[in-house]
């Protein structure tokens, strides 16, 4: 089972967002089960379970992990194809954000459109990558901070462009044929809190 993989399919993409299927598919990321040993925790006929799984599996969102004999009748043990799913932009292709029409290094939603991007060409890479059996090359960079005030923020932000413009004029070389482009994607946004934790005043 993968640890996450991107929905690209847009009807692949409604049906995990079916409340039901949903929770079929949670169910099944912590271990493969029947229709039956499923009715039993979502509440469901066998029935209606049944056919839920065989829409879900038709998608590639669950997969055969088994079977069994139970009495006289064979039961098939599914398990869910990711333990969590990310829905690439693509499932809503003609709507999908473009960065490129837009360019604000202060908007939210310009990070937003670049997220959305990130999303839609990691989950293609990774899937070109898979069908050619071969390692994807990728890195990321986690963490948090606290600033003091928002002058300390600003600083932050100066440096970071300063230092990162510097590293990309270091090693571009346009020129080099056996060359492959990356792109390089930095973001900076406030941490988001539980709900009931007030946020402090910036």
């Amino acid at each position: 089972m993968l640890d996450v993989t991107v929905i690209e399919d847009p009807e692949a993409a409604a049906v995990s967002l079916d409340p039901v299927r949903a929770r079929l598919l949670a169910e099944l990321a912590a271990g493969p089960a029947s229709a039956a040993m499923l009715a039993g925790q979502v509440g469901l006929p066998r029935q209606k379970v049944n056919y839920h799984l065989k829409t879900l599996e038709r998608h590639g969102l669950v997969e055969l992990a088994g079977e069994r004999r139970k009495g006289n009748v064979t039961e098939r043990l599914m398990r869910a194809t990711a333990a969590s799913y990310v829905i690439s932009p693509l499932a809503l292709a003609a709507v999908q954000p473009d960065p490129d029409r837009f360019r604000d290094q202060l908007s939210a939603r310009w990070l937003l459109a670049l997220g959305a991007r990130l999303v839609r060409d990691v989950g293609a890479l990774i899937t070109g990558a898979t069908k050619a059996r071969k390692r994807l090359a990728t890195y990321a960079l986690d963490g948090e901070v606290r600033f003091a005030s928002a002058a300390d923020r600003a600083a932050f932000v100066q440096e970071l462009t300063a230092g990162v413009s510097a590293l990309i004029r270091k090693y571009d070389t346009p020129d080099a044929e056996a060359g492959r482009d990356h792109r390089i994607v930095v973001a900076l946004h406030p941490t988001v809190r539980d709900r009931h934790t007030p946020e402090p005043e910036h």
